[in-house]
């Protein structure tokens, strides 16, 4: 039955009203419509590439107020379809998708949630800071700050959430909220903007039954206030699929049944297909999906099975489900004004609104790992090292004090470089997330990301420079400190410049890294040769070099040696930490103090 609502209340005055209110109704009620949807991706195989059809002519209609279970196995094509519905699938796609009788565009975008099955969050962020940048980033400017803190709080509420609110979100290392809360968290950061159009991609995966029944229960009270709601759900319980108003049933792409939720069990009875024993309807049709019907059937038989539902569905259903598509198009209530679609169309807040909330979320997230307890002590530990293995150097010995600035050069155009090329990697899921829903401008994201990461990536080198560069006897002298300064600090902007570049372009972290390691040594290797052509000369180094198979297996075996060492190193400090970027970084710490030990037991 299509919701409807008073016109005569403007979006304006709805935006402003109480959060409560936003809440309870949707603004603009969506009717969704789509009609032969097909799907196909090309893979490759060994004579070439193969075409493989993932949706088979899929159709059926929700209405404001409904909500629609997509049931099948693994494989199916649930989520792809999903993703076709909410407008975030191209390529290869074909059918006619309609929201109340128009194609998707920005301002649909706008108007709809999409919860994904991985729930992304940042992890030292709190429930309440999660909720409230988001509620900052992606409610419309007509609201004032202290309303949109509101609406976090009142969705915190209603979702049960208040006793976690100031409990981080926490990952894979770090203790956070529960399945259960993540869940809801993600599904509260669609609920702020009062979506219309609600998707969901298996939000009770990995949730047990109680907390999975508290999920769908939330979201069939967020439908009956004229939302359309669509998720994908593999294994529901009894309870939990009678919340359900339609149901589609999909195997290996094809629709097995489209229709009401109470009426699919007498629908397979009638075509020759009912269950031996009393038992839960989700689980009958995922039976029958997988083309088991018996207990004992044998993959041909199972082929079969789900060739006779394809076939049954095509001539009891296919009619059916497009004539009832047919008959609606003349309910459908005009909710598409050129006025409310461009409204929709604009960003949610400004430029400079959007940058300066997304540098606060920064800095509270990275705040505590840049300035965590073991990142402090270590860089205080090796500064302490350096200023004691340097200490009071004259300047009568300038090879020690060229050491020292090569030891400068080495490590803080090293550590940033890594530091900057995980930054894109790992929030790529993240970035991929947020800009689906337009929730900011790319360029906002990398300006604030930019200024953010100033402060964090400039304040250690600065404090180890204030301990070693008085200890190691330097000329002490204000100017020459800050030259000093200035020049490493331009080294730490550039590195981690350069791994920012390296990320962004690649977005995969072991071939960024692999990449990193051949520009950062190409970078140490001409600079190596260019200082010693310049102070000693370069070729009498290698004049000595004998060409003889003696002398080319003594170096073989030296660097393989090395590499051993290396590559046992690498693994013990990864399982130790457990931690991608913090190994990385005290990866770096060691073999910088090892190349400081060497370079220190060789001098004269």
């Amino acid at each position: 039955m299509i919701y409807e609502e008073d016109q005569t209340q403007s979006a304006k005055h709805e935006s402003k009203s109480a959060a409560m209110d936003i809440i309870k109704k949707a603004n603009r009620p969506v009717t969704l419509k789509f009609q032969e949807v097909s799907y196909g991706i090309k893979l490759k195989s060994g004579s070439g590439q193969v075409e493989k059809t993932i949706l088979k002519g899929i159709t059926g209609s929700v209405q404001p107020g409904e909500m629609l279970a997509l049931l099948g196995p693994s494989g199916s094509g649930k989520t792809t379809l999903l993703s076709a519905l909410g407008g975030r699938l191209g390529g290869r796609l074909t059918g006619d998708i309609t929201y109340n009788g128009k194609s998707f565009t920005n301002s649909m975008n706008r108007n709809t949630g999409f919860v994904t099955q991985d729930d992304k969050f940042h992890v030292h962020l709190t429930v309440t800071e999660t909720l409230v940048f988001t509620a900052l980033l992606r409610l419309p400017k007509t609201l004032t700050k202290e309303e949109k803190i509101k609406h976090a709080e009142e969705v915190i509420t209603q979702l049960g959430l208040t006793k976690c609110k100031n409990t981080i979100m926490g990952g894979p290392f770090l203790r956070g909220v529960s399945g259960g809360e993540r869940k809801r968290v993600s599904i509260g950061q669609e609920m702020l903007m009062n979506p219309s159009l609600l998707f969901l991609d298996e939000p009770t995966s990995g949730l047990d039954s109680t907390s999975a029944q508290q999920v769908v229960s939330l979201l069939r009270e967020f439908a009956r206030g004229g939302r359309t709601v669509l998720m994908s759900i593999h294994q529901p319980s009894g309870r939990i699929y009678y919340m359900f108003d339609k149901i589609l049933v999909l195997s290996e792409g094809n629709p097995l049944y489209f229709g009401k939720g109470n009426e699919t069990m007498d629908y397979f009875a009638g075509i020759g297909y009912s269950p031996s024993v009393t038992m839960n309807p989700a689980d009958f049709l995922l039976d029958l999906a997988n083309g088991v019907y018996t207990d004992k059937m044998d993959e041909g038989k199972m082929e079969a099975v789900k060739q006779q539902l394809i076939s049954a569905y095509k001539i009891h259903l296919d009619d059916k489900v497009k004539r009832d598509i047919i008959e609606t198009e003349g309910q459908l209530l005009d909710y598409n004004h050129a006025k409310d679609d461009k409204d929709l169309g604009k960003w949610s807040t400004s430029w400079a609104q959007q940058f300066w909330v997304l540098l606060r979320r920064d800095l509270k997230e990275r705040k505590n790992e840049t300035f965590s307890f073991v990142r402090i002590t270590q860089t205080f530990l090796l500064s302490l090292l350096c200023g004691l293995l340097w200490w009071k150097s004259t300047t009568a010995n300038l090879q020690d004090h060229i050491g020292l600035l090569f030891f400068y050069s080495m490590m803080w155009g090293l550590l940033p470089l890594f530091q900057g090329l995980f930054t894109f990697p790992q929030e790529k899921l993240m970035l991929s997330k947020e800009r689906s829903s337009g929730m900011y401008r790319l360029s906002s994201y990398a300006m604030a990301r930019s200024a953010g990461d100033l402060p964090m990536e400039l304040a250690m080198p600065f404090g180890f420079i204030i301990i070693t560069y008085w200890m190691a006897g330097l000329k002490p002298t204000v100017f020459h400190f800050l030259k000093t300064s200035t020049v490493v600090l331009y080294t730490v902007l550039v590195s981690h410049g350069v791994g920012l570049a390296i990320g962004a372009v690649v977005m995969n972290i072991e071939s960024a890294t692999m990449l990193a390691g051949v520009i950062v040594n190409a970078f140490f290797l001409i600079g190596l040769l260019f200082f010693y052509s310049m102070m000693w000369g370069l070729l009498p180094l290698f004049q000595g070099l004998k060409p003889t198979v003696f002398d080319f297996l003594k170096t073989s075996i030296v660097v393989l040696h090395a590499v051993l060492v290396s590559h046992g190193l690498g693994p013990t400090i990864g399982a130790v930490v457990m931690n991608l970027e913090s190994s990385t970084m005290l990866a770096g710490v060691i073999v910088n103090a090892f190349f400081l030990v060497d370079c220190l037991l060789r001098l004269p």
